[in-house]
């Protein structure tokens, strides 16, 4: 069964809210109630959306909620990364990721690289500290640093089906 088939109809409504356009306003919750109100016919209150969204991260399809931002220009060193990940060691290591802070996404791949994500942090040290602590887990073969060498876009939304 896959992690889809545990969301309900409101917290597909709500996830997808949740990706785009965040209001940049004193009370968000109200507005993204009402948004929701206004375009998807959903009838939430300001709290129970946010119970909503609490209940979502608390059962972990929500890691954080932030900003999205262009790290470059602030001083931070951004890069994408890929690992060979055996599946005995799938969880410790998707955990040991996930784990961290400067860690932005993560995504499993049907791939013999099947471990992608993407790691931001003002000092390229603390970057390549947390790479060799990754590589130094036994069994693990192969962790590919990718820096992006030109950036085509900042925005990825994962749109769940809501029929």
């Amino acid at each position: 069964m896959s992690a889809s088939q545990h969301l309900d109809l409101i917290d597909k409504l709500v996830l997808n809210a949740l990706q785009d356009d965040f209001p940049i306003h004193p009370r968000p919750w109200l507005v993204l109630a009402e948004r929701l109100a206004k375009e998807k016919n959903l009838a939430l209150t300001e709290t129970q959306l946010l119970e909503r969204v609490n209940s979502l991260k608390r059962r972990g399809y929500i890691r954080r909620l932030g900003a999205i931002f262009n790290s470059k220009p602030l001083g931070f060193c951004s890069t994408l990364c890929a690992a060979q990940v055996p599946a005995e060691l799938f969880e410790p290591t998707t955990k040991f990721i996930n784990d961290r802070d400067e860690v932005t996404h993560n995504y499993e791949r049907d791939h013999e690289i099947n471990v992608w994500f993407t790691f931001c942090h003002n000092s390229r040290k603390q970057l390549e500290s947390f790479l060799a602590q990754l590589r130094a887990i036994k069994g693990l073969d192969r962790v590919i640093d990718l820096p992006a060498q030109k950036v085509y876009k900042i925005k990825a939304i994962f749109t769940l089906p809501v029929y």
